[in-house]
């Protein structure tokens, strides 16, 4: 009986671990060859886009911006960019923890 108690404090000490809010980060860096006005990053599979985090500034071309994501349960984050024709870029399901950004023309919706 010890035995199985300790697994079970065990698998609830990971389980807590494992279902604790992080911070996360994606460097984004525009190379579409033109200005960026809007940037929105959202929960993978968000039924709504987040506040732009770019506000009253833009990216110009070949700039790069790093966005910090405080306080998520998963690293995958859909990141949509909107550019100064109205042009939009889209990328669903990035897995932050793993890879940034480097947005082109090839990205646009």
């Amino acid at each position: 009986m010890p035995i199985q108690r300790w697994l079970l404090a065990l698998f609830l000490i990971l389980f807590a671990v494992t279902a604790q809010a992080r911070d996360y980060y994606v460097d984004i860096t525009n190379d579409t060859g033109y200005t960026i006005y809007y940037l929105y990053v959202s929960p993978g599979k968000s039924t709504s886009w987040e506040e732009d985090v770019l506000g009253d500034e833009v990216m110009l071309d070949g700039a790069s911006r790093r966005v910090t994501l405080t306080g998520y349960k998963s690293p995958y984050f859909d990141i949509k960019l909107v550019d100064s024709d109205g042009d939009s870029y889209t990328f669903w399901d990035v897995d932050v923890s793993r890879r940034d950004l480097v947005v082109t023309l090839d990205d646009l919706d």
